[in-house]
């Protein structure tokens, strides 16, 4: 019997870590829902529509932008998200490839 040897780009798997980490909790879904709703929108305006806790939500954008799952522009003191939906697209197409 042969032995099979995986190898695995560290950093393309840490960054898909991410990436499915901040995909896969159902608040931050129901943030990018919104965000998709209403296209670049600031934060007060996410928590206030969703009825959670700013600081609850900031440290879910937060998650969501380092993995690049969405963009935040800050314009005087408020900031502005934005989803990168080419990120989005290419996770679901190898969520798709990998289920089979």
């Amino acid at each position: 019997m042969k032995g099979t040897k995986v190898v695995f780009n560290s950093e393309k798997l840490n960054y898909s870590s991410e990436l499915m980490r901040a995909l896969a909790h159902p608040l931050r879904l129901k943030i990018l829902e919104f965000i998709d709703q209403h296209g670049a929108i600031n934060v007060n305006k996410i928590y206030h529509a969703l009825k959670i806790e700013q600081s609850i939500t900031s440290q879910h954008l937060k998650i969501m932008k380092m993995a690049g799952v969405v963009h935040a522009e800050k314009d005087g003191k408020f900031v502005s998200y934005s989803i990168d939906y080419d990120v989005v697209t290419r996770a679901e197409k190898a969520v798709k490839r990998f289920l089979g």
